[in-house]
C-alpha cells in the first residue's frame, strides 16, 4: 500500500489497529475504534506513543466532538469504492468539528478518487493494494480551478479572482 501525504509519496508508517477486545500495548502507535476512544480516551491520551481513531462508514463522526485533543490521526475507512460516507465524515470533521490533525483515507482508495478526497479534507491517502502512487499524485493536479468552497479552500472562485478596481 502506498501512502501519499501532502501530494507526495510518504514512507510507510507502522500503526497497530486494535480490535475492540485487544489490550493496548505499552508502546507503539495504535488505532482504536470510535467507541473505545470515547470510553477510554483519558487512559489512551496518557500513553507516550501516538493514538489515532479508525472510523468505519456507519460511525457517527459527531461522537468525536469535544474529544479531538490528543488524536494524532483520524483514519476513515473506505471498505469499497461505492461507499462514499467517508467523504461526509471528512467534511464534518474539518468543517463542523474543526479537526486540524492528520485525516487519512484508508481501505479501497483509488487514484481517481484522490482529488475529491483532498477537497473534503483528507491530507493523507493510503491507496488500495496494487494502485499506482504516481497515477494518484497526477490525479491530485487534474483540475487547476475549482468553483466551490471546500475543506481545501474555504473561498469560492468569485472570492479568489482578482478584479480590476
Amino acid at each position: 500500500m502506498a501512502l501519499i501525504k501532502h501530494n507526495a509519496v510518504a514512507p510507510a508508517e507502522l500503526w497497530t489497529t486494535l480490535a475492540a477486545d485487544q489490550p493496548v500495548p505499552a508502546t507503539g502507535d495504535v488505532l482504536v475504534d470510535l467507541e473505545r476512544w470515547v470510553s477510554e480516551g483519558e487512559a489512551l491520551r496518557a500513553r507516550a506513543d501516538r493514538v489515532g481513531v479508525l472510523l468505519q462508514p456507519d460511525d457517527d463522526v459527531l461522537g468525536l466532538e469535544g474529544t479531538l485533543d490528543g488524536l494524532a490521526l483520524i483514519a476513515v475507512a473506505f471498505p469499497k469504492f461505492t461507499d462514499g460516507r467517508g467523504y461526509s465524515s471528512a467534511r464534518l470533521l474539518r468543517d463542523r468539528l474543526g479537526y486540524t490533525g492528520e485525516l487519512r483515507a484508508v481501505g479501497h482508495v483509488l487514484p481517481d478518487q484522490v482529488f475529491y478526497m483532498r477537497r473534503v479534507g483528507f491530507d493523507a491517502l493510503e491507496l488500495a493494494d496494487g494502485k499506482s502512487a504516481d497515477t494518484a499524485i497526477a490525479q491530485l493536479g487534474e483540475f487547476s480551478v475549482t468553483y466551490q468552497a471546500a475543506a481545501d479552500d474555504s473561498r469560492p472562485l468569485f472570492r479568489r479572482v482578482a478584479r480590476p478596481a
